[in-house]
């Protein structure tokens, strides 16, 4: 049944892959003759620095058609907050226009007002010529030498639109305002205003496959692959020092346990044993709360596998950049296919702990992470809803979300469920387990849970610190993440780290006559996810310049929901380091 279920949920992910892979434009070969019409949508708009709080293009007065015509979009677009519409400019394949009028238009003083407001909190727009991006600033404002209270705010009112193709393609177009054609939009007013744009076509030999290779540059520019393998040294650095010092004084440790322990075997059968030998009838004891413990262990492995196959979908070259929504539809899709190894790895599991409830774990199980994060989603959109922003979704998307959960999700959780249920394995301890627990002794604060979760969490951390600040400036900026390779790499060096330090704070716990290793080993895993959170906090006043309650809210929210999922699934790969040392260590002595 297990190898029926990876089967499935492997197939499934390739024809994922070739979902996502076909998200194209209407315009599907984007081969055009000259004057035939290009695609040009318009997108949203909103305040620079706020990347979450972006509006629809028409939001604000401009030029808008008698009817808005919208574009169908994906799951993933939606997901991102793109709301594309026709645009008004007309651009048209290899034909120039020369000062061509938009529309004359009429502003009242409360559309200035609102221009105004846009222009002060640095608004951009964003729109898709031909599935390429294009961007650009709607004013500015002049502060030169003024008071805040006498600058002076100006509204673009012509656009140059330059753009180059090869043969029959559009390879790249470039927006720029007319700094000298300006409205001054600074008094409450009603002022007229002609929009206007001239448009340039120009020949080129890029050829089409590398015409996206513009936006990915920045990432390449030799400054930032420096800083980039500065960040993998680093981690690697810090890998080899801990995991070679550590290692060092671990295997020292052991070898002078096991010939310590194997002397004693030889000697007089009343000698009394210490240290972890000394436990071994309580350190198979399972742990409290199995039913949860398992419930966390089913979810940090769905995430596991769900971040291996994004990781597998960025290194094919999928998540290309301003492939929209691309990985959003990836994340959905992806999850729910793998919600049966969530229900299957819990309720196996559980089983193997001896629990007889394994239809509230498989509940458990499925809102464990969904929950925290529906919940998330919920207060986060009513936000969203409030401000009318982009970011609040439609009640056709609520509502295929909630079929993928009943009909993909669920089912899935439930089969892995009874698959696990039906495995019948046993839980291997090489050693048997005592009927009475051993009191655990006194022990100084710093090995108690609070400091051992500190500890393990900043080495880890430490390691990845330096990326994560490109990845936070893609995220919740307007950076490109194109370096996967090297990313993967942080995240190996990452789980080897998680994966070693655990099983070192284990020994020392164990050597310590501490049998309950169990939620130790998993919450000292999981605490980078901590470290990560705390870096939100830095990352948001100290590196960034987003304001307000919905950017702020949008931010700490969706930001705690992954830091969870870091949580989950760096505590599972913990506890599974540690489990393989405990029952290798146990195994290699003999134990009455």
């Amino acid at each position: 049944m297990g190898e029926r279920m990876a089967a499935l949920v492997a197939l499934s992910a390739l024809l994922v892959c070739v979902g996502i892979v076909g998200v194209v434009s209407d315009a599907s070969n984007h081969r055009y003759s000259q004057g035939e019409p290009v695609p040009l949508y318009a997108n949203k708009v909103g305040p620079f620095h706020n990347p979450s709080e972006t509006y629809r293009y028409f939001d604000l007065p401009f030029c808008s058609p008698d009817q808005v015509n919208e574009k169908k979009e994906a799951l993933g677009e939606v997901l991102n907050g793109d709301r594309l519409v026709d645009a008004r400019y007309v651009l048209n394949f290899r034909v120039d226009e020369d000062s061509k009028t938009l529309c004359q238009k009429h502003l009242l003083k409360e559309e200035v007002a609102q221009f105004r407001s846009a222009v002060m909190k640095d608004y951009y727009f964003q729109m898709y010529y031909d599935d390429l991006p294009i961007w650009g600033f709607i004013g500015k404002v002049d502060r030169e030498d003024r008071h805040p209270s006498d600058y002076k705010y100006s509204l673009y009112k012509h656009i140059f639109f330059d753009i180059l193709y090869n043969d029959d393609r559009v390879i790249e177009i470039i927006v720029r305002a007319d700094k000298n054609a300006l409205v001054d939009i600074t008094e409450d007013k009603d002022i007229d205003v002609e929009f206007s744009y001239t448009v340039k076509w120009k020949e080129t030999t890029t050829p089409f496959e590398k015409r996206m290779d513009k936006y990915s540059q920045l990432s390449s520019l030799p400054r930032h692959l420096e800083i980039h393998w500065f960040s993998i040294i680093n981690s690697c650095v810090t890998v080899l020092l801990l995991t070679g010092f550590l290692a060092t004084i671990l295997m020292r440790v052991l070898k002078n346990d096991f010939v310590k322990y194997a002397h004693d075997e030889e000697a007089a059968d009343d000698q009394e044993e210490t240290g972890w030998k000394y436990i071994h009838g309580d350190v198979f004891r399972f742990p409290q709360n199995k039913s949860l413990f398992a419930a966390c262990l089913g979810s940090g492995t769905q995430l596991f596998t769900l971040t291996i196959f994004i990781f597998i979908l960025a290194l094919v070259g999928v998540f290309y950049p301003y492939n929209r929504g691309a990985l959003f539809t990836a994340l959905v899709v992806i999850y729910a296919l793998t919600s049966g190894i969530a229900g299957y790895t819990a309720t196996s599991f559980y089983c193997q702990l001896e629990g007889t409830n394994w239809v509230r774990n498989l509940l458990l199980t499925g809102c464990l992470f969904c929950g925290p994060l529906f919940l998330t989603f919920c207060f986060l959109n009513t936000v969203a809803i409030a401000y009318s922003a982009t970011a609040a979704l439609p009640f056709g998307t609520i509502v295929v979300i909630v079929l993928i959960w009943t009909l993909v999700t669920s089912p899935l959780l439930v089969l892995g469920g009874i698959a696990g249920k039906n495995s019948k394995t046993e839980f291997q301890a090489p050693v048997r387990t005592t009927k009475y627990p051993r009191e655990i002794p006194q022990l100084p604060w710093y090995r108690s849970t609070i400091p051992q979760m500190a500890m393990a969490g900043f080495l880890p951390f430490s390691a990845i610190y330096i990326e994560l600040y490109y990845i936070f400036a893609s995220i919740w900026g307007h950076r490109i993440y194109i370096i996967y390779s090297i990313l993967f790499i942080v995240f190996i060096i990452l789980l080897i780290v998680t994966a070693f330090i655990t099983v070192s704070l284990t020994y020392f716990q164990l050597a310590s006559e501490d049998h309950e290793w169990w939620w130790r080993s998993f919450l000292c895993g999981g605490s980078t996810g901590i470290f990560i959170y705390a870096y939100c906090l830095y990352y948001y006043y100290a590196r960034s310049d987003m304001s307000g309650f919905m950017q702020t809210s949008f931010f700490f929210g969706y930001m705690a929901c992954i830091c969870y999922g870091f949580f989950l699934m760096l505590g599972t790969v913990g506890f599974r380091a540690a489990l393989l040392f405990v029952r290798h260590i146990y195994h290699s002595i003999k134990c009455e």
